[in-house]
């Protein structure tokens, strides 16, 4: 059985919703910064009452289309006060989210629970000793340092093969591993290091991996995250994020029927009060 942080994914068991925690003020969707103590433990509470199974805290951010690199001095800062204030305020197991194996370390080294890596461990080639020796939990998202070209879908499944295989060279069981297609981070441009570049629209991209995701799955959990991102603004004509929230609901909808097993979300209370529905409808629940 696979379990992330000790609660049970994948296959019947529930949806699980991973909260969205940014406390890198850079972070695209203003409304998920916390930055502030009491913010950050009123937000993680809340989270946690209205069902958030873990909580994913990003301390800078990544976003394809936006110049927010930090250094990695403060992107360590940010997430390793963070942790020692949620840790006092709620036992939601922790997910940070980084590519960079010394903000990894600090993370681990206080007790964070998972590693969400952007990358899919091939940003920072020291990310690999760090995983070896703390061996965490890990989210794994589809990335390449080169262009890719061809059937997006089936580049993406070869992309999250290629990060199984750095895992479990680390010797972290497959039953540790929840892969991400990486919904936002495949573009033609982009203003910094952590995106894909690709030789097709990012719109059709995405929407491809949306409907195709059983295929991408390869008997591990599938997380995905789309909330609020730009392609569900492109399709709404809503720049503006805040303005995104029934776009996502419905998108989180379609991920679920489609094979999602967690969702990513800033939206903890509404996500959960679609998934479950959305996982009848997929026929995937014996119960039904």
């Amino acid at each position: 059985m696979n379990k992330l942080a000790s609660i049970p994914v994948g296959n019947s068991n529930p949806v699980r919703i991973m909260g969205i925690l940014n406390v890198s003020p850079e972070s695209f969707y203003k409304k998920s910064i916390k930055t502030k103590k009491n913010e950050i433990s009123e937000t993680v509470k809340k989270m946690e009452e209205q069902g958030a199974d873990f909580v994913d805290i990003g301390g800078m951010s990544t976003a394809p289309y936006l110049s927010t690199i930090v250094s990695e001095k403060t992107e360590a800062k940010r997430i390793t006060d963070a942790i020692k204030i949620i840790q006092n305020k709620t036992n939601l197991p922790i997910s940070v989210d980084t590519c960079r194996a010394s903000v990894a370390v600090q993370a681990l080294e206080l007790g964070a629970d998972i590693i969400n890596d952007i990358s899919g461990l091939k940003y920072d080639g020291q990310m690999i000793d760090v995983i070896r020796i703390y061996e965490p939990d890990l989210v794994l998202c589809a990335y390449s340092k080169h262009i890719v070209v061809g059937n997006q879908v089936k580049k993406t499944k070869e992309l999250l093969k290629q990060s199984l295989k750095l895992a479990k060279s680390a010797g972290i069981s497959s039953k540790k591993i929840v892969l991400d297609p990486a919904i936002g981070f495949f573009r033609k441009t982009g203003k910094g290091p952590f995106f894909t570049k690709i030789n097709s629209h990012w719109l059709q991209r995405d929407l491809s991996l949306l409907t195709n995701l059983k295929s991408i799955k390869q008997d591990q959990p599938l997380l995905v995250s789309v909330s609020n991102k730009s392609f569900i603004g492109k399709i709404m004509n809503k720049k503006n994020p805040q303005d995104r929230l029934p776009g996502s609901l419905a998108t989180e909808v379609l991920a679920v029927i489609n094979g999602a097993d967690i969702i990513r979300t800033h939206n903890v209370k509404e996500t959960l009060g679609i998934v479950s529905i959305a996982k009848k409808l997929s026929r995937l629940d014996k119960s039904l």
